[in-house]
């Protein structure tokens, strides 16, 4: 199929083309392009027949996956006739790093996204993430913090929110932004790169070959990569003198994390606000993010216009996202819709699911581990 930039899309007359994004629900969910409509090119002759009927004639039908890669092996036999179609150049990291590149508003940008946070979204985020730090004494006295950013949302809104947490000084404590490259591509490595710059966030970047050493890996590659990550992460920032790595996960993925632990593992386990290193003396691992809701994320990155990487793996096509305990996309997004069911009834639910690890019973609990050793209720029954 013939390929087309982003740049030559945009010249043409809105009314002249259609975008069509062909990714799965897990990838949209984190970005689309505006205006474009979403479809499922492998639904069918017939039923594409019947999506592109309503599409004027003559209206050029320009697909779009995550890199490119999808689109230009579609079988235009395979698609309805009659139709001029483009598979778009760099798919939907290209239109982020078409659209990220305007050095011209990088400063505007840049005073927007955290004006934004001290104004607009400061109940929010800044809020919420600066009651975690408190609670959870997740910031000390002399701490020097590695902020680990993998180019998504939540770390690249984590590091701003510790540039305004360091901007109040209530606290003495170093801040270190530290990206791992374990083997991107040339165009998400500069995506990265180019939204650090243009949220005035003074990346170090250190690179690694663990995708390649995960490539072969047919078991779950995602845990894999996911626990070679953090042992880098650790690795480099004790390195440059760190004492703590910071993580961006959020509420969502705590009480998601909860729930899949009962649902698919058989356990009540939650995903902790700091964590000291098994393997790394004197280092932590610390998520400032631990009370801040996905959705308030996803509103203060569509009000400042921005566009990040949602995941950057060899697998990118096909799993949308590595999380840090190795599930899937597919898993999350199915854990996600079942909150969002129960949430109809019960609008209390997602507060109820992150207060049951809070809340836990030990004399009705049949069993329990601590420290590794396995209790039962019968030892003092």
């Amino acid at each position: 199929m013939q390929e087309i930039s982003y740049k030559e899309v945009k010249a043409m007359p809105e009314s002249e083309y259609m975008l069509v994004d062909i990714r799965d629900e897990g990838l949209r969910a984190y970005g689309k392009i505006p205006g474009s409509e979403a479809i499922n090119i492998e639904s069918g002759r017939e039923e594409l027949e019947a999506r592109f009927a309503r599409i004027p004639e003559g209206t050029k039908i320009v697909f779009y996956c995550e890199v490119g890669r999808k689109t230009r092996e579609i079988e235009e036999d395979n698609l309805p006739a009659g139709r001029e179609y483009y598979s778009l150049e760099g798919g939907y990291i290209g239109y982020v790093r078409a659209v990220m590149s305007d050095e011209e508003n990088a400063k505007e940008k840049q005073e927007k996204a955290e004006v934004s946070i001290r104004k607009k979204f400061h109940k929010q985020l800044f809020t919420p993430f600066a009651k975690a730090c408190k609670t959870y004494k997740l910031i000390e006295e002399g701490d020097h913090i590695a902020v680990c950013i993998s180019g998504g949302k939540d770390s690249m809104l984590m590091a701003k929110l510790f540039q305004e947490i360091k901007r109040h000084r209530q606290c003495n404590f170093d801040l270190t932004f530290l990206v791992m490259d374990p083997g991107y591509n040339d165009e998400n490595r500069a995506l990265i790169e180019s939204n650090a710059k243009a949220l005035g966030i003074p990346i170090k970047v250190f690179e690694s070959t663990i995708f390649d050493a995960v490539d072969t890996i047919e078991k779950s590659p995602c845990y894999v990569c996911a626990r070679m990550r953090r042992g880098y992460l650790y690795s480099r920032a004790k390195e440059l003198g760190c004492n703590k790595i910071a993580l961006g996960h959020h509420y969502d993925d705590v009480i998601e994390t909860i729930l899949m632990g009962m649902l698919h593992s058989g356990q009540i386990q939650t995903m902790m606000p700091k964590l000291h290193s098994t393997n790394f003396e004197g280092m932590e691992l610390i998520r400032p993010l631990y009370l801040v809701r996905e959705k308030d994320i996803c509103a203060w990155r569509d009000y400042n216009d921005l566009h990040f990487l949602q995941c950057a793996c060899h697998f990118t096509e096909t799993c949308s996202t590595c999380h840090e305990d190795g599930t899937t996309s597919s898993k999350r997004l199915e854990t996600k819709k079942l909150i969002a069911e129960l949430k109809k009834t019960n609008p209390y639910v997602e507060a109820h699911i992150f207060k049951s690890v809070e809340n836990v019973h030990l004399d009705t609990l049949i069993a329990y581990k601590k420290d590794g050793v396995r209790h039962h209720f019968l030892d003092e029954y």
